[in-house]
Parts: structure tokens; sequence; C-alpha cells
């Protein structure tokens, strides 16, 4: 992890635990890697709750319970399934608000209106929401890396870190 990513997750680590918050990550095309750079700092287990890896969009259904129609309509990469994975994310656990991840790593599986590097965010809890649409330039190997960082450092905005 780089020294910048390190200091975020610091700085979030601490804001989680002097509000009392646990973090729940819902992650597809990161396979989890939003969740290991938040654990790499020890003592992530006083603020984070858990995190899914729902690469199939069966698994987005069943343990986020994103609801079909959502991914039929507008695909599991959208601002629509991502604020279906965070509000399911948190539901299905004893999390207070998570962050979640859906894109296009490559090097298929892009369109014309999903290219390749397209990444969708949400951040938020049940109720509320924040998402944003990422274009990341490079290699499967490099959009992974930068929709992690881009994750971290969204939840730190978020919360207003």
């Amino acid at each position: 992890m780089s020294p910048e990513l390190n200091a975020s997750v610091a700085v979030l680590a601490e804001i989680l635990q002097s509000r009392n918050l646990r973090l729940v990550t819902a992650e597809s095309c990161t396979g989890g890697g939003i969740a290991s750079a938040l654990t790499d700092l020890a003592g992530s287990s006083n603020w984070f709750e858990c995190g899914f890896v729902t690469y199939s969009n069966e698994a987005k259904v069943r343990y986020l319970g994103v609801p079909p129609a959502i991914i039929e309509q507008f695909g599991a990469v959208s601002e629509e399934t991502v604020r279906a994975m965070v509000a399911g994310a948190v539901n299905n656990s004893l999390g207070d608000l998570a962050v979640a991840v859906s894109g296009v790593a490559g090097p298929g599986g892009g369109s014309e209106d999903k290219p390749v590097g397209t990444v969708w965010f949400a951040w938020g809890n049940a109720e509320q929401q924040i998402t944003e649409c990422c274009h990341f330039p490079g290699n499967r190997e490099q959009v992974r890396a930068l929709a992690v960082v881009h994750g971290i450092q969204g939840l730190c905005r978020w919360l207003s870190c």
C-alpha cells in the first residue's frame, strides 16, 4: 500500500472509531481489494465489520438483496446497482455504512456505453448514498488498484475526514 493510501486509511479509522461506526464493503471488480487495504491496518477489527465480494449478478441478488430488475434494466455496472449494493451491505450486516464498487476492469467486457475502466462507486448507509462514476486508464491491474484507492478516499470525503 502506498504511503498516501496508508494515511487515508489511518484517518478513516480514527473517524470511524471516534463516531463508533462499523464499516462494510460491497465489492465486485476490486475483488475484495478495498477490504484488504482497510484491514492491513492493525486494530481494524474495532471499526471494520465485514466485506462482501459479489462478483456475479446472482451473488449481488442473493447476498446483498439487489433487486434483479435493477441489474436487468441498468446493468451490474450502474449507479442504481451500487446504490442497492450499499443498502444491501448495511442491511445484511451489523455495519452502519458501506462502500460499494462495480466496474469493468478489463481487458474484455467493455461496451460503447461502459468501456473498460468504467467504475461506479457508492458510499453511504441504507437510507442515503452518494455515487460517482469514474473512467480509469490502464490495464486490469491498474484499473483495480485505482478503484481501491478511490473507494477509500471516497469514504473519507463522505465522512468529511
